[in-house]
């Protein structure tokens, strides 16, 4: 059932597919994907919403369905479209509920992080995709961070701070992210993440090279028009020169 609404999901909301490496050398790409306990954690995160709807929709349209029931009418009411306002509300959130459920499961399946010599690529999300490349030699930052429900599932998110990732707020999303940074989040391997970025990070620096579209490009000498004329005359004083020294060295 499950194949069924993902397919379903995929054609509907257009997902994309497994996504290309980034720029570098194929043969040195890594692929991390979210940890099992991230799904775990994704499930605990749905509860707490699905909760709170439940204890806001329970007194302001349960409980008011309840004591002001027609219970004559009850066996006409079974049809959906009979059902009370308060009832119709009620399941339209329950049903959502679920859907977003299976958006959970669909979400943890289709988060990619991919790491090469040069750059690296996330991409998550199933609803709003968000994919988002950086080269290494814009990093500027790698953390680690662990709430205490990750710290519980033996989780943690990796993040990865490129130039001009301050505080700025024309830089964010909706949602509060940062277009200058990207996330591995729910990973259970965080330090070899961060290990393996940093390696690379200095393998780049030392090999000199770095992302070629923001390698400055050498400067030309400026050739002045007067140029011809400042060497003739620089010759001739050699000349000059040359032949007084000569001269002075007969002399003697």
């Amino acid at each position: 059932m499950y194949k069924r609404f993902r397919d379903w999901c995929s054609e509907v909301l257009r997902i994309p597919g497994d996504p290309e490496p980034p720029p570098g050398d194929e043969a040195s790409t890594r692929l991390f994907r979210a940890a099992p306990n991230f799904y775990l954690y994704l499930i605990f995160l749905w509860a707490m919403r699905t909760i709170a709807l439940v204890a806001i929709l329970i007194p302001t349209e349960v409980i008011p369905l309840v004591t002001a029931f027609d219970w004559e009418r009850k066996v006409r009411a079974i049809a959906f479209f009979d059902l009370p306002l308060p009832a119709v509300i009620f399941s339209i959130a329950m049903i959502w509920r679920l859907f977003a459920l299976g958006l959970v499961r669909l979400d943890f399946e289709k988060r990619w992080y991919l790491v090469t010599d040069r750059s690296l690529r996330v991409r998550e999300g199933v609803v709003n995709v968000r994919e988002m490349t950086i080269t290494f030699a814009n990093i500027q930052n790698i953390s680690i961070s662990q709430g205490p429900i990750q710290r519980l599932l033996g989780i943690a998110d990796v993040r990865v701070d490129t130039a001009g990732g301050g505080p700025s707020r024309g830089d964010k999303k909706e949602g509060g992210e940062s277009l200058h940074t990207v996330s591995f989040r729910g990973v259970d391997h965080a330090d070899q993440i961060r290990t393996l970025i940093t390696e690379r990070l200095r393998e780049l620096k030392d090999s000199g090279l770095g992302d070629r579209d923001e390698m400055p490009t050498p400067r030309q000498p400026a050739i002045s028009s007067g140029e011809p004329a400042v060497i003739g005359a620089l010759r001739e004083l050699s000349a000059e020169a040359s032949a007084l020294r000569r001269t002075v060295e007969i002399a003697r």
